[in-house]
């Protein structure tokens, strides 16, 4: 969430910010200003009003001692005037303060100024390639066919079970995604991060905390009854374990990485490009998480950036990296990075990660701050990251690597999977 006293100094660079984003109300921005107004003067009004009901309070007293008790009783009627005078001005403090709340969490976060102009993802700016695009054999299958052909996920039996988005791993196939999970996380703390499982369901107090709600609420399942989310990623129990927390400077950076399964309704989504592995209602995902000084967030995004590579090269994955442009980008990213690997079998890019800077967003949200070398309290940056999704790794992983005489695993997985082949 924005802050007020930001939006009310650069009024019109958040306007151009927001432009760029493809934000279609920015009369929102003035109505902002507007409000914050309109509770500033009800604030002063009701201070004014009540130091004059104190200073009045103070007078009766004075009286009543030196025995003026007929003054005293004329000036405490005059203080009924007062004491309606502050509650009117209450009451439009009660609502100004609330209006001004429910416009600002209408309001995106402000992109990076390296944020393309843009509004579809093939005006997303391509910032690197890595790797050599795979040349399969002649009878080369996509990867649903291949899960077929070695057994090792039943999507009909997913639909028996659950409905259409929710497969069942067998044999090899539920082994190489655990060896995934252990490798990731592995990864993960050999760079610094701390292990932690999380909760696959948070309240509404979670999920705004992150910006989930109220943007994502369509797309996340929720438990009417109890009144809670399933989780669409480990970010957001993750980050939410420091929702109204004051960290002490020196403990930054925090770092947090954790396996979940993930939920996601994707309503709407159908057609060939979503077969097979490529769009999941459920799937397994491991998360990087960091707090971090404001002054070092776009260095650490970097950091993240390079840690999502270094696991796409260690698989043997040919990759991109993405710089999202403002119509693609998250409701509360400043800046993101998107990597996609190459699927060989379908002849297209598919993403597998997506590393964010969310600045303050999240974390005035969430009352997320650390003292500072001066003692004073400062909201931090939040970053997250995938590392990594597993469904289009799992699919670009078969379809590269399959040969005439099976599947060949990366080297870096055999130490996990204990096989080197899927035959």
């Amino acid at each position: 969430m924005l802050q007020v006293s930001y939006i009310r100094d650069n009024r019109e660079q958040v306007l151009e910010r927001l432009a760029v984003k493809n934000f279609k109300q920015p009369e929102l921005v003035d109505r902002i200003l507007e409000l914050d107004s309109e509770r500033s003067i009800a604030q002063r009004g009701g201070e004014d009003e009540k130091a004059k009901a104190n200073a009045s309070a103070k007078q009766i007293g004075e009286l009543m001692r030196a025995g003026k008790k007929e003054e005293a009783e004329v000036l405490k009627s005059q203080t009924g005037n007062s004491k309606e005078s502050i509650k009117k001005f209450d009451e439009e403090l009660a609502r100004a303060e609330k209006e001004l709340y429910d416009a600002l969490v209408q309001l995106p976060n402000l992109p990076h100024s390296s944020v393309p102009k843009g509004i579809t993802p093939e005006e997303n700016e391509v910032v690197l390639e890595n790797g050599s695009i795979p040349e399969l054999h002649a009878n080369a299958l996509p990867h649903w066919e291949l899960a077929a052909k070695y057994n090792l996920i039943d999507f009909e039996l997913g639909v028996k079970i659950t409905g259409a988005g929710f497969p069942v791993y067998k044999n090899k196939g539920a082994k190489l995604q655990r060896a995934l999970i252990n490798f990731f996380i592995d990864e993960a703390e050999n760079a610094g991060y701390s292990e932690v499982s999380v909760p696959l369901m948070v309240n509404a107090a979670s999920g705004f905390g992150t910006s989930q709600l109220p943007d994502k609420e369509g797309q996340m399942y929720h438990v009417g009854v109890d009144d809670l989310y399933l989780i669409p990623t480990a970010e957001v129990p993750i980050t939410n374990m420091y929702r109204d927390v004051i960290l002490k400077g020196d403990e930054l950076p925090v770092k947090n990485c954790g396996h979940t399964p993930c939920f996601r309704r994707e309503a709407g989504s159908y057609g060939a490009h979503v077969r097979g592995l490529n769009r999941l209602h459920q799937f397994d995902k491991v998360e990087i998480v960091q707090v971090v000084h404001p002054d070092r967030s776009y260095e650490v995004l970097e950091d993240m950036s390079a840690h999502v590579q270094d696991l796409l090269q260690k698989l043997g994955l040919p990759y991109r990296v993405l710089r999202l442009c403002g119509g693609d980008m998250g409701f509360g990213s400043a800046l993101t990075y998107d990597m996609e690997t190459w699927s060989a079998a379908q002849q297209r890019w598919l993403e597998v990660s997506s590393v964010s800077n969310f600045e303050t967003f999240q974390s005035n949200r969430l009352k997320l701050r650390f003292r500072n070398a001066e003692g004073k309290t400062q909201l931090a940056h939040t970053l997250n990251g995938s590392a990594l999704a597993l469904p289009r790794i799992v699919a670009t992983l078969l379809e590269n690597n399959q040969t005439e005489k099976g599947i060949k695993i990366p080297e870096a997985l055999v130490p996990y999977t204990k096989f080197e082949w899927i035959d």
